[in-house]
C-alpha cells in the first residue's frame, strides 16, 4: 500500500504557498505564515553554514543521462570539483542530478536544495548535504547566497526565472558582480539574440552584455572562473568551527 505521508505534506506546502500569494489574509494567518518562512530560513542558515565557496548549476530537471546536456553537466560538476568549489544545485534530477554525480563521485563536495513539490521533488543521490524546502523564493535565496559563480545549463521557465533573477541581482548590486555562464550556445541562441535587442532598445545598458558568458567549452568556463571568480574573490573559504551544542558538523 502506498505511503502516502509524503503526498499530503507536499500539498499542504503547496495549498499554503498559492494561499499566501492569493492576496491579503487575516493579520493571524499572515503572521503565523511570517514565523514559519522564518524558521525555514535558519534551518537553512544552519544546514549550509559549513558547505564553502560554491558555484550552483541551474538547468533542467528533465533531461536523462542519455542526454548530452546531463553529459556536460557532469564534466561541469567534475570540473567545479576540481578547482576547489562545493557545486550546489536544486537537488533534484536531470541537470541537477548530473552536476552533484560530477562533484561527488571525483571527490568534491556535492549540495542541494530541493523544492517540496508533488512532482519532480526527490533529491537526487548524489548529495553530501541537502534541504528540503517548502517555499520557491526561499529556495530560490539560498542557491544564490552561498554561491562565487552561475552556470546556467539548458532548462526550462524555472531555470530561466533563476538566470534572471541572478542576473538582476548583479545588475542592480545588490550581489556582487559573480560571473553568470550560459552553458550551450545551440540552446541558448535565441535568448542570447534576445538580449542583445534589449540592449540595441537600451531597455538595458550595454554593458550588461558583460554579465554573463556564453559558451560551449568546460575549458573556457574553468579559465573565466578562474579569472572572475577564483582570482577575483580568493576562493577564501570562512572557517567556521561547528557548535556541538547546535547539533553542527561539517560536510564529509
Amino acid at each position: 500500500m502506498k505511503d502516502t505521508t509524503s503526498d499530503n505534506t507536499n500539498s499542504f506546502y503547496l495549498s499554503e504557498e498559492k494561499s499566501f500569494l492569493s492576496g491579503p489574509r487575516s493579520r493571524f494567518k499572515e503572521l503565523k505564515f511570517a514565523i514559519k518562512v522564518q524558521y525555514h530560513f535558519i534551518r537553512a542558515f544552519r544546514k549550509f553554514h559549513f558547505i564553502g565557496p560554491c558555484v550552483t548549476v541551474f538547468g533542467s530537471a528533465r533531461f536523462g543521462p542519455e542526454n548530452q546536456y546531463y553529459k556536460d553537466a557532469e564534466a561541469i560538476g567534475k570540473a567545479m570539483a576540481g578547482m576547489g568549489f562545493t557545486v550546489m544545485t536544486g537537488g533534484g534530477p536531470g541537470i541537477m542530478e548530473a552536476a552533484n554525480k560530477g562533484a561527488y563521485e571525483n571527490g568534491g563536495h556535492s549540495v542541494g536544495c530541493n523544492i517540496i513539490l508533488p512532482f519532480e521533488q526527490e533529491p537526487n543521490p548524489y548529495l553530501d548535504k541537502w534541504i528540503d524546502i517548502p517555499y520557491f523564493f526561499l529556495r530560490k535565496f539560498m542557491l544564490m547566497k552561498y554561491s562565487f559563480a552561475f552556470i546556467v545549463m539548458p532548462g526550462g521557465i524555472g531555470t530561466l526565472d533563476e538566470l534572471f533573477e541572478s542576473l538582476t541581482l548583479i545588475q542592480t548590486k545588490m550581489i556582487s558582480n559573480f560571473p553568470v555562464i550560459l552553458f550551450g550556445k545551440e540552446y541558448h541562441k535565441e535568448l542570447y539574440h534576445h538580449i542583445k535587442v534589449m540592449a540595441e532598445n537600451e531597455s538595458i545598458a550595454a554593458e550588461d552584455m558583460d554579465l554573463f558568458f556564453l559558451t560551449d567549452s568546460v575549458e573556457e568556463m574553468m579559465a573565466h572562473l578562474k579569472v572572475h571568480s577564483v582570482k577575483r574573490f580568493g576562493l577564501i573559504k570562512r572557517e567556521y568551527k561547528p557548535k556541538w551544542w547546535f547539533g553542527e558538523r561539517r560536510l564529509r
